[in-house]
């Protein structure tokens, strides 16, 4: 198990070197370094600021995918990536997903909770009644008692999705579910879809693991039953929404380094760390690779992905690999994910390519996208530790396609301990991100030495896969579309959710126009096509 390195700069191993022995940049159009240096905190804070205050003049004060915010990002995106001197064809993707938002209340004795909708859930109130607590986990049928039947259903989260254990709530005959953090801090959540095979699901709400404390302690101390009262007001409906998508122009087409982030927030708040700091931190680089002359023949190519409603079951990124043609998706050799990157009580976490730290493995190459970014850390007497392929991002589509992944994120809800405080500074005891899909995940929460670092970062193993994709191993359009990662926990997304499938349609490069809008030529966007805000 690979601990965190100790506060001085490491060796770089003879394996880290030779796996990029020939990045000299020597004659190419920029060194790594040079990348690296393009980047301005200035400009990453200045783009930070256009995405609050996309979400601030809206009444949502949002991002969420399809609202007024999340639109404006994405024409701004459009925009920015179609004037940088044609260095990129861009297009927009649009697709059909399904929004869920509402109301919700639930008290205990007449004390509010704190509780947040998980969205998805149905409406339905279950009111005077007493709260059962559910035994385990509430991952199986034979967790639920039948005294549950008409009763509040209390829920650790934890080993399974939000959805299955609704539905298993709902299909004991529960008249709510309530299910409360497993970590400090409140549960934001998703089911993920409208319905789950199981059963039926229960009005679902989640609670602040404080709060299920709480109610846990009356429950075990007290034989007077608790009086709960849940009411849930949910509105579902379906959206069009879009990725935009950018591949350079220059560079060989049949050989694309892919990177990606998401665009959209969730309803709490304007998303400015989730994932603001990930779409700015790229966007930097593409424009920095713009400064530059076109990439020669004998270089990759690079395309950028910014994913919509990744917050609502990684829906974008899904919707782009499952509609891409399999000799297009063998041209995708590696996919490099940047999700949170400036937390505000960071940590330098990579994604544990290969397995070492915790016992899920990417695709074969992503052990030297893993060791490529501990060399930059390293080299830049920079300490970092792991984070697990546990699908919590828009890396989980491309590694289930076989797609070799990595990156870097920084914490979201998880708690700092004392021995990340030697590494990376910061207060023990506290969540990564104490703003995480909340209100204020705005640019005050941005770290802005991560955010410099973490940018760079990007750039810089930018610059070194566009010149070679040494220990990448070489993908055909015959390889298998899923499960080729058979260590990884399937369907386990971000915030505990099942992916929903949706609608078909063309996946923006290499299968068609179709209806997806494609501007290669323009200086400075498209007049003709916007995004209804």
């Amino acid at each position: 198990m690979r601990g965190v390195l100790p506060a001085v700069a490491v060796a770089v191993s003879a394996t880290l070197v030779s796996a990029q022995e020939n990045v000299t940049g020597g004659s190419g159009p920029f060194t790594r370094d040079e990348l690296r240096s393009s980047i301005s905190l200035n400009s990453l804070l200045a783009d930070a600021q256009t995405l609050e205050d996309f979400a601030y003049s809206t009444s949502e004060r949002n991002r969420v995918f399809g609202s007024p915010g999340h639109n404006a990002t994405v024409n701004w995106l459009y925009d920015e990536l179609s004037s940088l001197n044609d260095y990129y064809s861009v297009s927009l993707q649009p697709f059909e997903a399904l929004y869920s938002s509402g109301d919700e209340s639930f008290t205990v004795n007449g004390a509010e909770q704190n509780a947040t909708l998980l969205t998805y859930t149905p409406s339905g109130s279950a009111l005077n009644t007493t709260i059962v607590a559910i035994s385990n986990l509430g991952c199986n049928a034979s967790d639920y008692p039948s005294t549950v039947s008409g009763k509040i259903a209390l829920i650790s989260r934890g080993s399974c999705t939000f959805s299955l254990k609704s539905a298993l709530a709902g299909s004991a005959g529960a008249a709510g579910a309530v299910v409360y953090n497993n970590v400090p801090g409140p549960l934001a959540g998703t089911l993920g879809e409208a319905s789950n095979p199981v059963g039926p699901y229960a009005p679902t709400v989640g609670i602040p693991f404080e709060n299920g404390q709480a109610i846990l302690g009356l429950l075990n101390s007290s034989s007077t039953p608790l009086t709960g009262n849940l009411e849930v007001n949910s509105v579902i409906e379906n959206r069009t929404t879009y990725n935009v998508l950018a591949q350079s122009n220059s560079g060989n087409p049949d050989s694309v380094v892919s990177l990606g982030a998401h665009s959209d927030s969730v309803e709490q708040g304007p998303g400015i760390n989730d994932d603001g700091s990930g779409v700015v931190g790229i966007l930097n680089t593409a424009r920095a690779l713009a400064s530059y002359p076109a990439l020669p023949s004998t270089y990759n190519s690079v395309r950028f992905g910014f994913w919509a409603a990744e917050e609502f079951g990684l829906l974008g990124s899904t919707y782009y690999v499952e509609n891409l043609p399999a000799p297009e998706l063998a041209k995708i050799k590696l996919y490099l994910n940047f999700d949170m990157i400036a937390s505000p009580n960071y940590r330098y976490a990579l994604y544990d390519g290969d397995g070492s730290t915790f016992n899920l493995t990417g695709p074969a190459g992503s052990d030297r996208i893993e060791a490529l970014f501990q060399e930059y850390f390293t080299s830049s007497n920079l300490n970092y530790t792991a984070s697990a392929f546990d699908g919590r991002s828009d890396y989980l589509p491309f590694i289930e396609a076989g797609v070799a992944a990595g990156g870097i994120f920084t914490g979201a809800e998880g708690i700092k301990t004392a021995a990340e405080v030697e590494s990376f500074g910061g207060t023990a005891g506290l969540a990564y991100d104490e703003n995480y899909h909340e209100a204020g995940d705005n640019v005050t929460n941005l770290s802005l030495d991560a955010f410099q670092v973490n940018s760079e970062a990007i750039a810089w193993s930018v610059a070194t896969y566009l010149e070679s994709l040494e220990g990448i191993p070489e993908r055909n359009a015959t390889q298998p579309g899923n499960g080729t990662v058979t260590a990884l926990p399937k369907r386990h997304a971000k915030r505990d959710v099942v992916r929903r499938k949706v609608a078909a349609g063309h996946s923006g490069f290499g299968s068609g126009t179709g209806n997806v809008h494609t501007h290669a030529n323009g200086k400075g966007g498209c007049a003709k096509f916007r995004v209804a805000i």
